[in-house]
């Protein structure tokens, strides 16, 4: 029986690999670091899975791609797609943008959530409530409002690409490489709701959420599934 929603476009969230950081626990912005070994397998391991002819990421399908500009998600990327990164590239279907950038951390660059509790503590803040990134934002960093403009700024240009594709008519999946905060801010907003909102999302290094539409309809958004897929040994 075929998938009456097969023609249905759909939006591929990727997570970069594993880094020193990300493995350790410490809030990584702007700060550029690099995969680890491990985190490179675990791309790989992805790629081999879910990216090919006929695979959960067909790149026949693809309309576009955007890529935070930070190396580890730009080396995700490459690890990802291998060869058929070059064609995806000359078709002018990949593009670095800064909307896709981590959480700007401000002064919780580089710390552990406890860090970030106590140094809050010692400026006199969270006296009533314990500090919550999606309600209180970062100091010298970014707001939840922030993020989330920038955030709906990329999802109109996501829902202007798939709009008149919504049956199959053009191949117009798209793939977005970003990082842990920003994956999950992207999912709330796709679906509407507000960054605060308590929605149970986390994907491994490496993993794949899947946004798509309900019904066929542009302004009717879905959250489809979230995979993880392990590094290979």
């Amino acid at each position: 029986m075929p998938d009456k929603d097969a023609g249905t476009p759909r939006v591929f969230l990727i997570r970069h690999g594993e880094t020193e950081w990300s493995m350790s626990g410490k809030h990584t912005g702007k700060t550029d670091i690099p995969l680890t070994a491990h985190g490179e397998s675990q791309v790989r391991s992805t790629g081999a899975i879910a990216v090919g002819d006929n695979k959960l990421i067909d790149p026949s399908k693809i309309g576009m791609c955007w890529v935070s500009p930070r190396t580890r998600a730009q080396h995700t990327f490459s690890l990802l797609f291998g060869e058929q990164e070059a064609s995806l590239r000359q078709q002018g279907k990949v593009q670095t943008t800064e909307q896709l950038g981590e959480w700007d951390y401000g002064a919780y660059e580089g710390l552990k959530p406890a860090e970030i509790r106590d140094l809050r503590k010692s400026k006199g803040l969270d006296t009533e409530r314990k500090w919550d990134i999606w309600r209180d934002g970062c100091e010298d960093g970014e707001s939840p409002d922030q993020v989330a403009a920038r955030i709906d700024e990329l999802i109109v240009e996501v829902r202007k690409l798939q709009g008149p594709n919504m049956n199959g008519e053009q191949p117009c999946d798209v793939v977005l490489v970003a990082h842990g905060h920003l994956t999950r801010c992207f999912a709330k907003r796709w679906l509407g709701y507000p960054l605060d909102m308590n929605l149970n999302l986390m994907m491994e290094p490496g993993g794949v959420g899947v946004l798509s539409y309900s019904h066929h309809k542009v302004d009717e958004p879905a959250l489809l599934l979230g995979i993880g897929f392990p590094a290979q040994s």
